[in-house]
């Protein structure tokens, strides 16, 4: 049969419990987080469906053009890209420093030696000895601490995302504006051999007195303006080609991008998405998230540092007469001690207290900061989707216009070779055909860097290489107000 507690033991456990709750209210009583509520409204006010097709995968939206050429470049990119390399280099050191960032309150070791001279010159000393601290990190310090790293390092993880995403859709921007620039040269040559055929026609006319003078400046005007115009597209060549070298991390531009090309036509694609998902996949939206995190760190070792720093200290330190050395001393050498430590704010209480209300009016800055990046990237995507909507118009209305006036030049070409028209008319009807083909190429490039502008906003990027994304053990789920 056990035996009963007696009255003795019985208080000296509750003494020892209520000791162990007060340790443990001190060292976990930080603030509570402040609870984020997003403004995300429940569904996309614009189409999210252009096509009856599987639901894009926003780690490989620009598979969508089915261009090899642009997969390639966007890999290489992601390789060789230097601003990602920066952010992949910050987001480690963030990374080494949050794993050491409970070292702060684990014990400390330190050793040194000294020697000591007496003021009259007739003895010396050397000293050596050990001080060891463990600062227990009560009153919220280490949960502030642990804050502050997380934060930091979820934002160097936001940045990184933010990074690779605008990478890539810079990637595909140049890629689309090159190839079309390269289309839009083309066409303009042949408008512009076409004018200046349409211009000897007016001087044969002249010669013939045929037509007027004025008829034939008109024309030469014509072809001049044609050949002004290839300025335009030459210049956006070059462009993008320098820009995408130095997304690619080179020094010159690779020969075979200054070959010409079809440009990378949309295909299928499809948007299951809600705008609560902005959450996960926005950087700016897990950047600001992760400002709040590091501010309430803040706030919380602020509001610390009203509170006494409590610990624990121990120091040995051992002494000898380096002159009389060789004396046998009955006398010990050695001095140990062991106690509490504890340091109290008095006098500039007043200056921490002013502190703590700073860093709480910062935390609430970081929570409307964070509202705002929310509201930011709903009206990007309602923006990108509703502009996405009418170039995706504009384009199928092109297509409509360059068709009517391809079969208009064809029947203009057989009334030609029957001698109903003349080779003026059949130069016009060729200049408007290839006037509609630039429209085309317009419309559909701005289709395609609508569709680029969406899927940045949505925050879409290749998942990262394992060795740059590992990061610490995620933050509770209530810690932001909800789990992501």
């Amino acid at each position: 049969m056990p035996r009963p507690l007696s009255k003795t033991t019985s208080k000296h456990g509750w003494l020892t419990c209520l000791l162990g709750a007060v340790a443990c209210g001190l060292a976990g009583c930080a603030a509570p987080l402040p609870r984020l509520a997003p403004p995300v409204p429940a569904r996309w006010q614009h189409a999210v469906a252009a096509d009856p097709a599987r639901p894009t995968d926003l780690h490989g939206w620009w598979h969508a053009f089915a261009d090899p050429a642009l997969d390639a470049l966007v890999d290489r990119a992601l390789a060789g890209n230097l601003d990602v390399a920066q952010a992949v280099e910050r987001l480690r050191a963030v990374r080494t420093l949050h794993e050491r960032a409970h070292a702060r309150y684990l014990p400390e070791l330190h050793a040194r030696t000294h020697d000591a001279i007496d003021p009259d010159a007739s003895a010396s000393f050397l000293m050596a000895g050990f001080d060891a601290s463990w600062e227990l990190g009560l009153f919220g310090r280490a949960e502030g601490t642990r804050r502050e790293s997380q934060g930091a390092l979820d934002a160097g993880v936001a940045d990184l995302h933010a990074a690779r995403v605008s990478l890539v859709a810079e990637v595909v921007r140049e890629w689309i504006g090159l190839r079309t620039a390269q289309q839009q040269e083309q066409l303009l040559q042949q408008i512009s051999r076409q004018r200046r055929q349409a211009w000897e026609l007016q001087q044969t006319r002249q010669r013939l007195q045929l037509a007027a003078p004025g008829a034939v400046d008109q024309a030469q005007a014509a072809w001049a303006q044609a050949e002004a115009a290839l300025a335009a597209p030459r210049q956006a060549i070059d462009a993008s080609a320098q820009r995408l070298a130095v997304l690619l991390g080179q020094n010159h531009p690779d020969p075979a991008w200054l070959q010409a090309g079809a440009p990378p036509e949309l295909g299928a694609w499809r948007l299951d998405g809600t705008p609560a998902e902005l959450l996960r996949t926005r950087p700016e939206i897990a950047r600001a998230e992760a400002d709040v995190l590091r501010t309430a760190g803040e706030l919380a070792l602020t509001h610390a540092e009203l509170f006494p720093s409590v610990g624990f200290g121990a120091s040995m330190v051992w002494a000898t007469d380096i002159n009389n050395n060789h004396r046998i001393s009955t006398t010990p050498n050695g001095i140990a001690s062991l106690g509490p430590m504890i340091d109290i704010p008095l006098f500039d209480w007043g200056m921490r207290l002013a502190a703590t209300h700073a860093k709480a009016h910062e935390l609430r800055a970081s929570v409307l900061a964070y509202r705002q990046a929310v509201l930011q990237g709903v009206a990007e995507v309602e923006t990108a989707l509703g502009s996405l909507q009418q170039q995706r118009q504009r384009e199928q209305q092109d297509r409509q216009a360059w068709q009517a006036l391809q079969r208009a030049d064809q029947a203009v070409q057989v009334r030609a070779r029957l001698r109903l028209d003349g080779p003026l008319d059949r130069v016009e009807s060729r200049v408007a055909a290839d006037q509609a083909a630039l429209e085309l190429a317009d419309a559909r490039a701005a289709h395609g860097l609508a569709y680029v502008a969406l899927f940045k906003a949505l925050g879409g990027a290749p998942l990262p290489a394992p060795d740059t994304e590992q990061a610490a053990s995620p933050a509770p789920a209530d810690a932001h107000g909800a789990p992501r």
